[in-house]
């Protein structure tokens, strides 16, 4: 496996470690990420306090925009947009909200040409979603231009190298008396899709042909199943590393899979995770636990044979058992990682808190002790 510590702490290099990504637009990062929500103020106060991001921007009819508000949130390298809409007619954001609850809508990459990267991804057989534009105002200038990826999900390209403004034309600075400290959450590791049956290699090939990625890694039912359920995944990646899309679909089990509970309560493909980096994961969760989020719980049972699996590491296995914090190991070093439970009222969107200690894999020797610690919670929702 490729050692990506220079992209991972964003040394933003333009150096290319993945050969076989044809790598033509090329990204430079994840420049925020915004969900479609049924009230946005509070969902940024909630992700303020529970997990430690501060106030950074604002817009909305104050501002100018009429068919919808947005509060954006950070957190080092990460930065969140939530949006609501406004009443008026024919506003997608409603029927987006309806359909799918709150959830990612935008996935948005930092590119440093928009224009370019939105000409070569249709050209190439991307959907367009809205063609490059020029928005200004006394801070510069912001071109973005988007792509349809899965589901109703989509990709903006975002080019802010004459802008220097506190986000984008539009928003103005959102001044809070209220920013809890941070949470140590320090940038975007990966973000995964989940797609419907028979569908993983149809977006692994438009992430391949459309978008220049490579085929990181595959792992079929054989590797990520327990006796009721199994998936099947593929991690796209481009060429530099820093963008990493793992691409789930259902795969056959006796039971009714974490895939098809997603799909049938977010009403088809999304976003399933937002895998968040950290450089302290007992740190990280201790405070978010403190601040009410909720982990998946990983059976006692699971630490009585980790220690021989994965070798010796830093961290005291005890107090990685108190917290359920899993560890597994590649060939580059281990990792640690955790799942919240989901973070919004229908059972689809969560959070992934990792720690790489060099390991750049996903922690496969995880999976069956994740899988078995989500059945449990499908079992109480009567959905397994």
């Amino acid at each position: 496996m490729k050692d990506l510590t220079k992209v991972e702490n964003f040394n933003y290099g333009l150096e290319k470690i993945f050969p076989e990504a044809d790598d033509f637009l090329p990204i430079l990062g994840t420049d925020y990420v915004e969900y479609y929500v049924g009230n946005a103020k509070q969902a940024a106060h909630f992700y303020k306090t529970a997990l430690g991001f501060q106030s950074l921007a604002y817009a909305g009819l104050e501002t100018g925009v009429k068919d919808r508000t947005s509060y954006v949130v950070v957190q080092d390298k990460i930065r969140l947009v939530f949006t609501t809409p406004m009443p008026g007619e024919d506003n997608e954001i409603f029927d987006h909200i309806k359909k799918h609850g709150d959830g990612v809508k935008v996935i948005a990459l930092w590119v440093d040409d928009a224009k370019k990267a939105w000409e070569e991804t249709t050209k190439r057989g991307a959907k367009s979603y809205f063609e490059p534009k020029t928005e200004k105002d006394a801070d510069g200038e912001v071109v973005r231009a988007g792509i349809h990826t899965y589901g109703d999900t989509v990709h903006i390209f975002v080019e802010r190298k004459n802008y220097k403004g506190v986000f984008r034309p539009g928003f103005e600075k959102w001044e809070s008396h209220y920013n809890p400290t941070s949470c140590g959450l320090k940038y975007i590791d990966h973000m995964v899709g989940n797609v419907g049956w028979g569908e993983m290699n149809t977006w692994a090939k438009f992430y391949n042909e459309t978008m220049g990625f490579a085929n990181l890694i595959t792992f079929d039912d054989k590797d990520i199943s327990t006796q009721f359920t199994a998936l099947m995944s593929k991690v796209m990646t481009n060429g530099n590393g820093r963008i990493k899309f793992p691409i789930n679909e259902p795969a056959e089990g006796k039971k009714k899979s974490q895939i098809e509970e997603y799909l049938d309560f977010y009403g088809g493909p999304g976003c399933q995770h937002i895998a968040v980096a950290t450089d302290d994961i007992v740190f990280t969760v201790s405070e978010m636990k403190k601040r009410g989020v909720e982990f998946l719980y990983v059976p006692g049972t699971y630490y009585d044979t980790v220690g021989g699996r994965v070798g010796k590491i830093e961290e005291d296995m005890n107090i990685l058992k108190e917290h359920g914090i899993m560890v597994d190991r590649d060939d580059e070093g281990y990792l640690l990682q955790i799942f919240t439970k989901p973070l919004t009222d229908r059972p689809t969107l969560f959070f992934e808190i990792i720690q790489r200690k060099g390991a750049q894999s996903f922690g496969k020797g995880n999976f069956k002790a994740l899988f078995e610690s989500i059945e449990a919670e499908q079992e109480r929702r009567g959905t397994l």
